[in-house]
């Protein structure tokens, strides 16, 4: 079964989130194999405002043990965690993205919504996309939004790929390819 999880981030917490650094690569080490995708969300100034990871977990429970484990929580960085099931609709991985990780601007696009789902189709110009798929309730019956990364121009063009009146909330966020530093 496939997660997004989305750690946002307190305010004021930057140094305690580079204290962690390392113990939370650590932790992300273990589940190498099952990562689909991760990296941090930026402001405006490149300052970490969140963390996503997106990653594949036998069930719920061990979901929510990989996000209330992780070290950054632990610690006190998150204001608050956003768990979801996920269905990866590109079958790939950020690894697998074409474009790469350093070319252009990288964004979270996460649409909560509720109702008839949307968006539940890849869209037609899937070269920009990076990992796209619906989230799911727990037992994967009911759709609660969609979540993308995506390269785009800006945050404007970034929210165009998912449908205006579909959703109760938007959030787009600059977003970069994670992962320990080589």
């Amino acid at each position: 079964m496939e997660f997004l999880c989305y750690h946002r981030d307190r305010p004021g917490s930057v140094a305690l989130r580079h204290e962690v650094r390392e113990e939370h690569w650590s932790y992300m080490d273990r589940y190498a194999d099952e990562l689909i995708a991760r990296g941090p969300t930026l402001d405006d100034d490149d300052t970490p405002t969140g963390s996503v990871h997106v990653v594949d977990l036998p069930d719920p429970a061990a979901a929510r043990a990989f996000a209330f484990d992780e070290p950054g929580y632990q610690a006190g960085v998150y204001r608050d965690v956003l768990l979801r099931r996920w269905r990866n609709l590109l079958g790939r991985t950020m690894w697998d993205f074409p474009g790469g990780g350093t070319d252009g601007n990288h964004y979270l696009v996460l649409g909560l919504g509720t109702g008839r789902p949307a968006d539940l189709t890849v869209p037609a110009d899937r070269d920009e996309l990076i990992v796209y798929g619906p989230l799911l309730s727990d037992d994967g019956a009911a759709w609660l939004g969609t979540a993308v990364l995506l390269r785009a121009p800006d945050p404007k063009a970034a929210r165009a790929v998912l449908t205006p009146e579909r959703y109760d909330d938007v959030e787009v966020r600059r977003w970069t390819f994670g992962g320990r530093p080589s």
